[in-house]
C-alpha cells in the first residue's frame, strides 16, 4: 500500500484524539475500513454500540444492509474505503453534535487526502450536510451528483433510515445504479 507510514502516523494521531467529550467515552476509535487506494469512498455520519464495541465501521445491522447494497452494485468493502464524519460513538447513537464534527472534520479531510478517491458517496444526511453543503436535503437531493474540488459528489439514505423505513429503499436502489453508471464512466480501475 502506497503512503503506509502516513496512515499509520495519522491513525496514531486520531487514536490519541482528545478534542471533543466523544474521544473520552468511547470503547475503540472507529477510524476507517477497506481499500485506501479505492477510487470510491464512503462517509457515514458516526460508529454505533457495535462500531465502537469493534472499532470498525459499519458492522451492525445498517452495516449488513450496506454490504448488501454494494454487492448490487458488485463493490465490496474491499474494493471502497469507508469512514465516518466522526470516529467515537456519539451516546445513545444521538446525531454528532456540530462542534464534535468540527473537531473530527482534520482526521476525516487527512483520510480523504490519501486516498484521493474520484467518488465520495455521503450515507445520510448527516455526512451530506457535512461534505457537500450545510443545508443538503436527503429527501430531496439524495442521487444528485455535485462537483467539488475536482472529484464527484452524491449523498444517498443512510443504511439505518433504511431499516427504519424500507419503502425509500427503491429510492436508494435507484441512487446506486447512479453509482454504478458514474463509477464506469469516471474511474480509470475496474470495479
Amino acid at each position: 500500500m502506497k503512503n503506509q507510514e502516513a496512515w499509520d502516523t495519522l491513525r496514531r494521531e486520531c487514536a490519541g484524539c482528545q478534542g471533543c467529550e466523544l474521544g473520552r467515552t468511547r470503547s475503540n476509535l472507529v477510524f476507517g475500513v477497506g481499500n485506501p487506494e479505492s477510487e470510491i469512498m464512503l462517509i457515514g455520519e458516526g460508529p454505533g454500540e457495535q462500531e465502537d464495541l469493534q472499532g470498525v465501521p459499519f458492522v451492525g445491522p445498517a452495516g449488513k444492509l450496506l454490504d448488501s447494497m454494494l454487492q448490487m452494485i458488485d463493490l465490496d468493502r474491499n474494493k471502497v474505503y469507508i469512514a465516518n464524519m466522526v470516529k467515537c460513538r456519539p451516546p445513545r447513537n444521538r446525531d454528532p453534535q456540530p462542534a464534535e464534527q468540527v473537531a473530527c472534520r482534520g482526521w476525516l479531510n487527512r483520510q480523504i487526502e490519501l486516498v484521493d478517491p474520484k467518488i465520495i458517496v455521503c450515507l445520510g444526511r448527516i455526512a451530506a450536510m457535512g461534505i457537500i453543503k450545510d443545508d443538503f436535503r436527503i429527501t430531496r437531493e439524495h442521487g444528485q451528483w455535485f462537483t467539488l474540488g475536482g472529484r464527484m459528489y452524491m449523498a444517498t439514505y443512510h443504511p439505518s433510515a433504511l431499516l427504519r423505513d424500507p419503502s425509500k429503499r427503491p429510492e436508494a436502489f435507484m441512487d446506486l445504479r447512479a453509482l454504478r453508471k458514474e463509477i464506469r464512466e469516471i474511474c480509470t480501475r475496474t470495479y
